[in-house]
């Protein structure tokens, strides 16, 4: 019978060369110097009012009050690896007002943070009419964002080098049998999607639950992220939310829970669905579809079922100056004067105008 001693060694074993396979075949990171400060940043963007506050709070278990973002907010976390050990530090990044604020996304991304970045999409699982508008538009603008900040990152390692740096390793998401391995778009950065306001999506038919559950997996099977379904009202969902989130921001084991049932909170880590798994689109002739990939049929296909709202998110922006959560009485006191003064100085220039219009107008009437 062998000693529990020599079982203990033999699983140690196995888990560092399993370690040091997935190493190699790019499917996770060597593991840091323990001694050596590690920072990564997130950067939270998506449905507009879709919780993405709420979740940054809970991540980092701070009991706050969460107020909705104005533009674009930054807050960090701290945690140590372990005992007698640096907190690592993790910056997070929240992009507000849905699309509407697009343009601010090239601010937290840059060619420091870039290689240790991560992005979170959170998705307003209540609103299907607005949803794969959003995740397309904001995925779109930070991919361009990220892909220049890599091609800037070559250009700058050329010059210095005076010959061309080695090209970017692309991302090896899926273990090299997975039969999609050469059918998926990977993002070009570590990818999260958060479907949130599940307790309100869990009341919908459902038909159209497999609608958007098929769709959103399609998603992100498609460009190599990590999926789950979550509630700000149920503390299960919450933390099994919170190991994903920890585990970009801290390196965390991000736990081994997989759920697939359209009927229950999906979670489906990195590398863990398959397209033949999710099946084909739902029940919509697609015959009448005409579509470019795969991708732009799971729109069409998405869409026919929930047609998109027409309405702009940039419409619906409140002026941020006008808002009382943000209301300072000094700085509006001065900013109603200078507002008044400016629409004194509008008028006496107005009539200043008219006067001079009226002036060059009088010798030729008078001749």
């Amino acid at each position: 019978m062998p000693k529990i001693s020599d079982a203990l060694w033999e699983l140690a074993a196995a888990e560092v060369r399993a370690r040091e396979r997935e190493v190699s075949e790019g499917l996770a990171e060597p593991r840091a110097d323990p001694s050596a400060v590690c920072e990564r940043t997130l950067f939270f963007m998506g449905s507009k009012a879709g919780g993405k506050t709420t979740i940054v709070l809970r991540c980092l278990d701070r009991d706050e009050t969460p107020k909705s973002t104005l533009a674009l907010e930054y807050t960090f976390g701290r945690r140590a690896r372990g005992h007698n050990t640096p907190k690592d530090i993790a910056h997070f990044w929240e992009l507000g007002g849905g699309t509407s604020l697009s343009d601010l996304i090239q601010i937290p991304i840059t060619v420091q943070n870039v290689g240790a970045l991560s992005v979170v999409l959170v998705l307003d699982l209540s609103k299907p009419s607005v949803l794969f508008g959003t995740a397309e538009r904001l995925l779109q603008v930070t991919r361009a964002k990220v892909d220049q900040v890599f091609s800037d990152l070559q250009r700058t390692g050329e010059s210095k080098s005076g010959k061309p740096p080695a090209p970017n390793r692309a991302p090896r998401i899926l273990h090299k049998d997975h039969p999609d391995r050469e059918l998926i778009n990977p993002f070009p950065v570590p990818l999260l999607i958060i479907g949130s306001k599940f307790d309100i999506f869990q009341d919908f038919d459902s038909e159209k639950k497999k609608v958007i559950s098929k769709t959103l997996r399609f998603l992100a099977h498609y460009y190599g992220a990590s999926l789950i379904f979550t509630s700000t009202k149920s503390e299960n969902l919450m933390a099994k939310t919170r190991g994903l989130v920890t585990h970009l921001a801290f390196g965390m084991e991000r736990g081994k829970t997989v759920s697939v049932d359209p009927s229950k909170p999906l979670i489906i880590p990195t590398g863990m669905d398959s397209f033949s798994q999710i099946g084909e689109s739902p029940h919509v002739d697609i015959g009448t579809l005409h579509a470019r990939n795969p991708l732009d049929l799971w729109k069409k296909v998405f869409e026919r079922v929930f047609p998109p709202e027409s309405t702009s998110d940039l419409k619906e922006l409140k002026d941020p100056a006008k808002d009382p959560q943000y209301s300072e009485a000094q700085i509006d006191s001065m900013r109603a004067q200078k507002d008044q003064v400016c629409k004194e100085t509008r008028v006496c220039l107005s009539q200043i105008k008219g006067s001079v219009s009226h002036a060059s107008l009088a010798p030729m009437l008078l001749g």
